[in-house]
């Protein structure tokens, strides 16, 4: 189906629900689109609508449209399901994407689900919850196909024929010994051009190295990117296979990461529901809009030390908001570049100092350019000399501590633990603010006592 089918068969169904022909939307979710297209529709529909449409959808579609919700549209859809509904959508879906729609479940629901499902089902899906979320262990597929290096072509090819089929994405065989440690890959390619009679280790790769299951996924999504890779497996600390990871969870990864960045900006959850309930959207957003006005209680306290000043020259009032406005844009920049920088795996101990220098003359050169320009447009305006030479030094110094904060806060935050996306740009808005006022009128307050 082409991209314009997929929009006009959207645009129809929309139409339809808004005059509820129901027969048609029926139709149309169940014969018409793909899950996914499914997914995107229930994404962009408030929640009354949503559910009527979800209460159309067959069971049997159920489980590949819930894979592709976001956690927030998930966990509103599971939360009406008892956990015997959960399993009955949910048994068909691949290990990794059922371990994940388990993990947007209560704990209470999702014990009682594991205790419901068959014993090869339940290790497979508790092996891979058994790592966090964010790892290569959380990532992986338990659905894989191993053979042994002492066989050769022929078996391997009668072996693959008695499968009805083989798991989506393989593009190669794990050589794995009688204990299921790797050995190395077969690909496909090369399992299909060999003589019959050759052995698999005659022919199988071994310098393709495992994934630690430990494995941060912004570096298994990396490692993807930078090997080319379709598929790779995946071991324990003994080197015994556990599964493998395709390049749809890695795409995945990388959407994930790209949302989590920009949310995180504005402080809120990467996976937010665009039709969030207004008591939900309003609690998140208050803790965020809390710890801001708790900063802008920083600076406003900052102009209060120069309460006189401001008085006595009220050309100060007009330009406080050019000095903070400023420096807060030239932080950003630094910020958003390093930050990028640390998810590409580009910024380590031994380059942030370069950076940092850099950055630090870019700030002095770009203070000193527009520093001349306001200097010029503030002796015009207010006729008064004086106060372009305050403007004019306050611009370099806050760009420069602009710069500086933009460089170094995504360092300590990250070794500190804590999200740079999500904290860095309230603490750069503090600093700039703060230091931009104070610079400011500090000076006009030695200028004109």
């Amino acid at each position: 189906m082409s991209q314009q089918e997929t929009k006009s068969n959207l645009e129809a169904l929309s139409a339809a629900l808004e005059v509820g022909e129901l027969q048609q939307l029926r139709f149309m979710l169940n014969k018409g689109l793909k899950p996914v297209e499914v997914a995107h529709l229930l994404e962009k529909t408030p929640p009354r609508e949503r559910q009527i449409l979800w209460n159309l959808l067959n069971q049997e579609l159920e489980g590949e449209v819930l894979q592709y919700l976001g956690d927030d549209a998930q966990t509103e859809i599971l939360s009406r399901m008892e956990a015997s509904e959960v399993l009955a959508i949910t048994e068909t879906l691949e290990t990794d994407d059922m371990a994940d729609i388990l993990q947007q479940l209560p704990e209470r629901v999702m014990k009682e689900l594991l205790q419901i499902m068959d014993q090869q089902n339940r290790a497979r899906v508790e092996e891979v919850l058994a790592y966090p979320e964010d790892t290569a262990g959380g990532l992986m597929n338990t659905d894989t196909v191993t053979i042994r290096p002492d066989i050769n072509v022929e078996t391997v090819l009668r072996y693959l024929r008695r499968h009805k089929d083989i798991p989506e994405m393989t593009d190669i065989l794990f050589v794995v010994s009688r204990k299921d440690s790797y050995i190395g890959v077969l690909p496909l390619t090369r399992l299909l051009t060999s003589d019959p009679g050759v052995l698999v280790r005659e022919i199988m790769q071994t310098d393709v190295e495992p994934i630690p299951a430990d494995m941060p996924d912004e570096s298994v999504a990396r490692l993807f990117e930078q090997l080319d890779l379709i598929s790779a497996p995946v071991v324990n600390e003994e080197g015994r296979l556990l599964g493998r990871i395709t390049i749809d969870d890695v795409v995945d990864v990388i959407r994930e990461d790209a949302d989590h960045s920009l949310m995180s900006m504005a402080g809120l959850d990467d996976d937010e529901d665009t039709f969030a309930p207004i008591m939900k959207t309003t609690r998140r957003r208050a803790v965020w809009l809390g710890i801001n006005l708790i900063t802008a209680f920083a600076a406003s306290a900052v102009i209060g030390l120069f309460e006189a000043t401001i008085d006595k020259v009220v050309a100060l009032a007009v330009l406080m908001p050019i000095v903070a406005s400023m420096g807060g844009i030239a932080g950003s920049q630094t910020l958003t570049l390093v930050i990028r920088g640390q998810a590409l795996g580009h910024i380590e101990r031994s380059n942030i100092g370069w950076l940092f220098n850099r950055e630090l003359v870019v700030g002095l050169l770009n203070g000193m350019l527009w520093a001349l320009v306001v200097a010029v447009v503030a002796v015009l305006w207010f006729q008064d000399m004086t106060v372009g030479i305050v403007i004019a030094m306050a611009l370099v110094i806050n760009l420069i501590a602009g710069a500086m904060a933009g460089t170094l806060l995504p360092t300590m935050l990250k070794s500190m633990g804590i999200d740079p996306a999500l904290a860095g740009g309230v603490l750069l808005t503090t600093i700039t603010d703060v230091v931009g006022f104070f610079a400011f009128l500090g000076l006009a307050t030695l200028f004109f006592a």
